[in-house]
């Protein structure tokens, strides 16, 4: 790495975020063209068929000969819905490519590196916590190339003492308005939010992207897993189904006929693993699941949560559920530890995001 590289693989993180609510399920990149020292183009990739970061950056620059292309995620070697980046890269006659992360899909792996370095073009990838930070920005992109399903994330809002209710049941407003604003964010970028029908029961929700600014562009597929198909046709999410789509994940064989006829689409499956593929096969690149505390336990015992977001709310609670049921650690030793956690303030809440899985 070279002085400077450091701070121009940073701009292209930046970058890639304003594609976070269009881009799945492709991968979020940002692109920074840089000659004699200053920027001449800038670009990141906004959604699938639209041109990938490195041509909208190329395109910005005009003229990129003899420039460094940095750039987030390893220039892509295929033929997709649009042509290879390290072929415009090539052809544009930059002189040296500078990739924060490698790209984990088979048709490019390492292969976008080669066909730049036969063209002689300098080209490296990052190594340290800027590489580190590209991966888990793609977290998603990468879980549904590498794993065939959505990255998971489970978020739930706690008091200090781990509730998630009172003894009684009550639970709105655990968390602040500040943390529920940041959820529908967090909505607005998924591509699917689910509940399990417990949750859809007692709370009746609509799981839309709602307080976001600017508004939301789409609306993530909202899943409930219902083994037994127990949702009602009057719910709020059943009779929003013909506007926003509706899953319902039940066991095989179970009645759905009243569900179908309603709009909502009906996946079968007899484990959260198969579930989860059944997602995948759908492009489903990412999954936020905001309740409850057993569908969180189903998911935890099949060792399918990749994040666990927690709202930890200035309150004491005493007796009441917590974050996960019907399911339990064996010993120390076998419990899940999280790679890194992170803390920040989000309105009078703590946010804690930890990852148990860096895929």
């Amino acid at each position: 790495m070279r002085p400077g590289d450091l701070l121009h693989l940073e701009r292209c993180i930046e970058l890639a975020e304003r594609g976070a609510r269009t881009a799945a399920p492709n991968p979020l990149v940002g692109c920074v063209i840089v000659r004699d020292g200053e920027v001449i183009g800038e670009g990141w990739h906004e959604r699938p068929g639209t041109p990938h970061a490195e041509r909208a950056a190329l395109a910005a620059a005009g003229d990129a000969a003899g420039a460094t292309a940095y750039v987030s995620l390893e220039p892509c070697a295929h033929h997709g819905r649009t042509p290879p980046c390290a072929d415009a890269l090539v052809e544009a006659g930059v002189a040296r490519v500078v990739a924060a992360a490698g790209d984990p899909d088979p048709r490019t792996n390492g292969r976008g590196i080669e066909r730049l370095r036969a063209a002689g073009i300098e080209a490296e990838l990052a190594t340290g916590e800027i590489e580190r930070r590209a991966r888990l920005q793609n977290a998603a992109f990468r879980a549904l190339v590498l794993l065939g399903r959505p990255h998971v994330t489970y978020k739930a809002a706690v008091s200090l003492d781990g509730r998630t209710a009172t003894a009684s049941g009550e639970s709105r407003w655990i968390s602040s308005s500040e943390s529920r604003q940041l959820v529908h964010e967090w909505r607005a970028r998924s591509a699917a939010v689910a509940v399990g029908a417990g949750t859809a029961l007692a709370d009746d929700p609509m799981l839309t992207a709602r307080e976001c600014s600017p508004p939301a562009v789409r609306q993530p597929l909202r899943v409930v897993f219902d083994r037994r198909g127990r949702l009602p046709a009057d719910s709020a999410l059943v009779r929003s189904a013909g506007d926003v789509p509706l899953a319902v994940v039940v066991a095989p064989g179970a009645g759905t006929a009243e569900l179908r006829g309603h709009g909502v689409e009906v996946i079968e499956a007899g484990s959260m693993a198969t579930a989860l593929a059944e997602l995948g096969r759908r492009e489903i690149s990412s999954l936020l699941v905001e309740g409850g505390a057993r569908l969180a336990g189903a998911l935890l015992d099949a060792d399918l949560v990749d994040r666990v977001a927690l709202f930890v709310a200035p309150v004491v609670l005493g007796a009441g559920p917590g974050v996960a049921e019907g399911w339990a650690a064996g010993s120390l030793d076998a419990a899940p530890r999280a790679a890194a956690v992170t803390a920040e303030q989000v309105g009078p809440d703590t946010l804690l995001v930890a990852e148990l899985h860096e895929i």
